[in-house]
């Protein structure tokens, strides 16, 4: 008898340990099988034929992360904070829309980029754009929306991060924002090597069997990753299509205009999920019925402004940088969608 607790806490544990993402696809799954067993295999079909679409563009988008980081293109993104104030904003936000950086190095690199006195104003700029896009998010983009959409998101990132760099110069012009760390911050992490100490590109890096084993290693970490999110993205977006009325979508978010986009905006914030998997939700949603602008802003609002990526902002910078911070993204979305909405 003694051993059951022990097994059950085994089994906690490992579960513990399990990949959310992952967990939470086979909750899913298993509550259709046991709740509606009639869209389990519509489901399953929509979720394969959509991961074999979009393979050819998922395998491109690991390669181009994976040779970035084996190559140590990552660290050019030093070259963004070095020169004259106003031409290091727009640096910045050219960077930060190109970057391919993980997750993890996102607050540890911004607090080292402030403690170190690189001015706010660059910081903001490349802090806006740099989630929104990558090369590996520009390829997928691509295979999920089409091109039109993906050259529109990659110059609306640049122009989030303009907005919030010239911005923040000009609030600091007027004597505003002058300490953005909170008190304690420090200038750790591994995205703050990268500016302290950046290493130079091996464009060929083959021949480095080190470097080999980061491309492969990291390959393999961004296949999964990507491919556990798209598979996500895929059985909400089934679910979403079977069960969100059309109507209802083209109600709230389907006019062209300015209230539709402040509408996606708005819900965008607290809806989004992750860059990659908000892909295909959008997707769904503009096949729906959702006005192409809306679907911008949509995926600007969430991306910068995000509740978890929020909450780390607010861990790290004073209430009036925050403050700024999320009014920039707001307004940018806006700003992305009602110009996206104009050009489509």
């Amino acid at each position: 008898m003694a051993e059951i607790p022990l097994t059950l806490g085994n089994q906690l544990r490992r579960l513990r340990r399990a990949d959310g993402v992952v967990v939470a696809i086979l909750v899913i799954l298993t509550a259709l099988a046991f709740r509606v067993p009639d869209q389990l295999p519509l489901t399953l079909a929509f979720v394969l034929n959509a991961l074999i679409s979009i393979a050819p563009f998922l395998v491109a988008s690991v390669f181009v992360a994976a040779y970035a980081k084996a190559s140590g293109a990552d660290n050019l993104i030093a070259a963004a904070f070095h020169g004259h104030g106003l031409r290091m904003v727009g640096l910045a936000a050219l960077v930060g829309a190109v970057s391919p950086f993980c997750s993890c190095g996102v607050i540890p690199l911004i607090a080292a980029l402030l403690a170190m006195g690189v001015p706010l104003a660059p910081v903001m700029a490349f802090w806006l754009a740099s989630p929104l896009m990558d090369p590996s998010m520009f390829v997928l983009t691509v295979g999920v929306m089409g091109i039109d959409f993906a050259i529109g998101k990659a110059l609306a990132a640049v122009g989030v991060g303009l907005l919030g760099g010239y911005g923040v110069w000009l609030l600091q012009r007027a004597g505003l924002l002058g300490n953005p760390l909170r008190e304690g911050v420090g200038n750790g992490g591994c995205g703050g090597a990268r500016v302290r100490n950046p290493k130079p590109v091996v464009w060929r890096f083959w021949g480095d069997a080190s470097r080999r084993r980061v491309f492969f290693e990291d390959g393999g970490k961004n296949l999964f990753f990507l491919g556990k999110w798209l598979t996500f993205a895929f059985v909400l977006e089934s679910l979403m299509l079977r069960f969100l009325p059309a109507d209802w979508v083209v109600q709230l978010v389907g006019q062209d205009g300015w209230r539709s986009v402040v509408v996606a905006a708005l819900v965008g914030v607290p809806a989004y999920l992750n860059g990659y998997a908000a892909l295909p939700l959008v997707g769904g949603l503009i096949d729906q019925g959702m006005a192409a602008g809306a679907g911008m802003a949509f995926l600007i609002a969430g991306g910068v402004s995000s509740i978890p990526a929020a909450m780390a902002v607010f861990a790290l910078a004073r209430l009036p940088v925050f403050i700024a911070y999320l009014g920039f993204a707001f307004v940018g979305s806006i700003g992305a969608g009602l110009a996206y909405a104009m050009l489509a």
